[in-house]
């Protein structure tokens, strides 16, 4: 490991999603020593997002730093608009983000942090999840020991896919994961889930020729979980035969050939062929830097103590931004638009002074998002 810095830095940034990149453009404008870490690319939630997607805020409630973000058909943002957005931004400013470079550990110390940084290999064509550290990663030659005096968690919400733990769900043609329809032409696809990540998957997939069956665990859609241009398209599909449907049902079994549904409330079993299985039921966070650092978490959700008008945690110097501020979300209320505010408060709680660009008040973004 290299020799540790005579003096810490200021603050150490882990994530470099939109609300990371952000709050590194506000604190190096006060003259704020810092690091930028992460363990993939910047964005590198949104690089797990399905090909073509339109991100459902306006463009210019998730545009960042004071940076305009125009889009030539004046619509909402795609996914690949969003993410060369970004890489525009960090070149604006020059941001020295060291991408694919994890925080396998973070301990307190007497005068801030100790972060031990081990270069990563993670979506380099792989899956766009993140594994927690392991030990091995602290014996790895190649780590580094930063020192900081304070600590930015934007780490994300969507580390890991919420597993179901039935029978079959490791196998080859099974995956948390949607990223591109053209894969599911001509074969027989079973997707599970309901809200909108499974709605608009279960759409495109049938437009590029896949023969679509989904399976939610509630009677119906509804208008808080589905984008209003994706509701009245998939129930009419489902009315017209198009998109098969099991409403009110669960998934218990998985096999190479079919899956096993089971209705929730008359216990009757369904087994529908699939060749291919996408299991959009949720993702979840990995708690394991809050637990490092000795940030305690709330609720089934954990999500991280903090204070409301600094955004720092129950552990001083510590601070989170972000959809992080929600643990493991299952409504996804938290998103780029309404997480904003967070930007100012821990700028103004690190340096006494406003970012350099205008934030939105959290009160006017404090409203319901389509769940994902």
């Amino acid at each position: 490991m290299h020799a540790h810095p005579p003096s810490p830095i200021d603050v150490a940034i882990i994530g470099a999603g939109p609300i990371g990149i952000e709050c590194a453009v506000a604190l190096r404008h006060h003259g704020v020593s810092l690091r930028h870490f992460d363990a993939g690319t910047i964005g590198r939630t949104i690089t797990g997002y399905p090909r073509e997607m339109r991100i459902s805020s306006s463009p210019e409630r998730i545009a960042i730093a004071g940076v305009p973000f125009p889009v030539p058909h004046q619509e909402k943002a795609t996914r690949e608009e969003y993410l060369a957005y970004l890489r525009a931004v960090v070149r604006q400013f020059d941001l020295p983000i060291e991408t694919y470079r994890r925080v396998t550990a973070l301990t307190p110390t007497d005068d801030g942090f100790q972060l031990t940084v081990t270069p990563s290999t993670e979506l380099v064509g792989g899956d766009p999840i993140i594994p927690p550290p392991t030990s091995n990663d602290e014996a790895n030659p190649a780590s580094e020991i930063v020192h900081a005096r304070r600590v930015i968690l934007a780490i994300g919400d969507m580390h890991r896919p919420h597993h179901l733990g039935i029978p079959g769900e490791d196998l080859p043609h099974v995956s948390h994961f949607f990223l591109e329809p053209h894969d599911y032409f001509g074969r027989r696809l079973v997707i599970v889930g309901g809200k909108n990540s499974a709605v608009e998957a279960a759409l495109r997939c049938h437009r590029a020729g896949a023969n679509v069956h989904l399976s939610y665990r509630k009677p119906d859609f509804t208008e808080t979980s589905v984008k209003a241009w994706n509701l009245p398209d998939m129930r009419n599909q489902v009315k017209l035969g198009e998109i098969g449907f099991s409403p009110e049902t669960v998934p218990v079994e998985i096999t190479r050939e079919a899956i096993r549904l089971r209705h929730v409330t008359n216990g009757e079993e369904t087994l529908v062929p699939a060749e291919f299985v996408l299991l959009l039921t949720g993702y979840d966070q990995d708690p394991t830097l809050f637990r490092m650092a000795g940030v305690a978490l709330e609720g089934e959700l954990g999500r991280p103590t903090l204070d409301p008008e600094t955004m720092e945690s129950n552990v001083p110097g510590v601070f989170v931004a972000g959809t992080a501020v929600a643990g493991s979300q299952r409504s996804h209320r938290l998103f780029i638009e309404n997480s904003h505010p967070h930007v100012a408060k821990i700028v103004r709680a690190i340096t006494g002074k406003a970012p350099p660009f205008a934030t939105e008040d959290a009160s006017r973004l404090a409203r319901d998002l389509p769940e994902s």
